[in-house]
C-alpha cells in the first residue's frame, strides 16, 4: 500500500510562482496540494479548513504577512509544518521566522530540488535552511568566534546536554526527548535551561539558529 502523500498548502500573493510550485510539488508524486492562498489571511483561513501537513507562506503577503500569518497558524494548528519563503537572506529575517514558529526557512532563488527537500525535511519533523543560508550564517559564527579569540561555547556543554541540544534543533519535544533518553521531563527541562544559559541565549529559535551558524543542522 503506498504512503499517503504529504498534504501541502501555497501561500503566495504572485498566481505564477504558485502554479509553478504546484506543479514542482505534484509532478514529484510524494506530495498533494490541498489549497492555495494569495494572502495571508486566506493562507489561515485555508489552513484552519484543510489542515494540510506543510504550509509554504512568502514573507511578503498582503494583508497579512507571512511570519504574523505562522504565529497565528503555529498557536491555532500546531500540527502543521510551516516554511517561510523569502528574498531576504539576513540573519533578522530567519530569527523572525523561526520565533513565529516556522519549521523551515527557503530563498525564493533557490533550485527545484531545495524546494522539494524543504516540504521533506519539516513534514519529517525536522528543521530545514536553504543552504546559501546555512553557508552563510556558518562563516560568519567561524569568523565572529575567530575575531573574539574566545573558546567556542559549544565546548563547555557535558555530552548529554549536546545530545538533548540535537534532539531540540531536531523538533522533538521535552516530552519526546524524556522518553528517547529515559529521563524525566524535569531533567529534559534542566538539561535545556543549562544550555541555553552557557550559549547565552535566550529560547528555542535562538538555539536553532545557533544550531544551523555552528553547522549542527543543515
Amino acid at each position: 500500500m503506498p504512503s499517503p502523500r504529504t498534504r501541502v498548502l501555497i501561500a503566495d500573493d504572485h498566481p505564477l510562482i504558485r502554479s509553478g510550485i504546484r506543479f514542482l510539488l505534484e509532478r514529484d508524486g510524494e506530495f498533494q496540494v490541498v489549497a492555495e492562498a494569495s494572502d495571508g489571511h486566506e493562507a489561515i483561513e485555508l489552513a484552519m479548513q484543510h489542515r494540510p501537513d506543510v504550509i509554504l507562506l512568502d514573507v511578503g503577503m498582503p494583508r497579512i504577512n507571512g511570519p504574523d500569518a505562522a504565529k497565528h497558524l503555529s498557536e491555532r494548528l500546531s500540527s502543521a509544518r510551516i516554511v517561510i519563503v523569502s528574498m531576504h537572506s539576513d540573519e533578522a529575517y530567519v530569527l523572525r521566522a523561526l520565533k513565529a514558529g516556522a519549521k523551515g526557512y527557503l530563498l525564493k532563488a533557490s533550485p527545484e530540488e531545495d524546494i522539494l527537500a524543504a516540504v521533506r525535511a519539516v513534514a519529517a519533523g525536522h528543521a530545514y535552511f536553504s543552504p546559501s543560508i546555512t553557508r552563510m550564517l556558518v562563516e560568519d559564527y567561524v569568523a565572529e568566534v575567530q575575531r573574539r579569540g574566545v573558546e567556542d561555547t559549544y565546548d563547555l556543554l557535558s555530552l548529554r546536554e549536546k545530545e538533548v541540544l540535537q534532539l531540540l534543533v531536531s523538533g522533538k519535544n521535552n516530552k519526546e526527548i524524556a522518553e528517547m533518553l529515559f529521563v524525566s521531563v524535569s531533567t529534559v527541562e534542566t538539561h535545556r535551561n543549562n544550555i541555553l544559559q552557557k550559549l547565552h541565549l535566550h529560547s528555542l529559535p535562538e538555539l536553532i539558529l545557533y544550531a544551523v551558524r555552528k553547522g549542527l543542522i543543515s
